[in-house]
């Protein structure tokens, strides 16, 4: 296994290399032939050599986040994890690449708060194709339409209670959202994805580690003396996201939870 799997490090890496570098550029819908410096107030072209090599931008000197140490570390773990895992249905390239997908809709969403609607879209044909070769197209179907329903009404509920918290406050009302359009086209792609009824316990448990996450934030905001506002907003679509990959990359622990799910 050891001897057989010796590629498995300079693939994550590469690969570790390449989710780096859109999430450091997607956001800004830039076109780039080498990587920017994410300093918002200098996005000076970056050598590849001192990129790879986690050098300091020569403009304007911001360190390489520490996100790109731990996107090197997940992309070879998660290979050398589906590779040795031949109970993974998808095979192992289709399961890496759809891995990956999901991390970079993750990471992005994380340090913008947002969901890309070219990769949205991307993972919609992405999630319609393996729903419908890995069960009935019933279940894909159902799935997206029961996803897209619960994160919308969600999504009206967030925007009907800002609405309110406002004119309570007095505010502009241009305060951050707690949900938006993206989460609801998030939720649909999951649909597809995971299908009926893997839908429902996906969202449902995002939810349930979005609101420990939170929970544990504010507890060290107290604590850090930190805490400012009665309002701590998170971006909710990494913790669907996780569910799902929980629940596609190791449904042992899921089956364990929820017998017969």
């Amino acid at each position: 296994m050891l001897t057989s799997s010796v590629w498995i490090i300079p693939t994550g890496i590469i690969v570790g290399l390449i989710i780096n570098y859109l999430t450091d550029i997607l956001p800004y819908e830039i076109i780039s032939s080498q990587p920017l410096c994410t300093n918002t107030e200098c996005r000076q072209p970056v050598s590849w050599m001192g990129y790879i090599t986690f050098q300091n931008c020569k403009n304007c000197n911001k360190k390489i986040s520490i996100r790109h140490y731990v996107v090197y570390i997940i992309s070879i773990l998660m290979l050398y994890y589906i590779y040795g895992n031949s109970s993974l249905s998808l095979g192992v390239l289709v399961s890496y690449l759809l891995f990956q997908y999901l991390f970079l809709v993750a990471l992005i969403d994380i340090e913008h708060r947002l969901i890309l609607r070219p990769l949205s879209i991307l993972g919609i044909i992405l999630s319609l194709i393996i729903g419908i070769l890995t069960r009935n197209w019933q279940s894909t179907l159902v799935g997206a339409g029961v996803g897209f329903a619960i994160m919308l009404l969600f999504y009206y509920f967030g925007v009907l209670f800002t609405k309110y918290r406002n004119k309570r406050l007095g505010t502009s009302g241009n305060e951050e959202e707690s949900l938006g359009s993206g989460d609801v086209t998030l939720a649909t792609m999951l649909g597809l994805l995971l299908g009926w009824p893997l839908i429902w316990f996906n969202l449902f448990s995002g939810i349930i580690l979005a609101g420990i996450f939170s929970l544990l934030l504010v507890l060290y905001l107290i604590f850090t003396k930190k805490y400012r506002s009665m309002m701590v907003y998170i971006a909710y679509g990494p913790f669907f996201i996780a569910s799902a990959v929980l629940m596609i990359y190791f449904p042992g622990l899921i089956s364990s939870l929820l017998p017969g799910l």
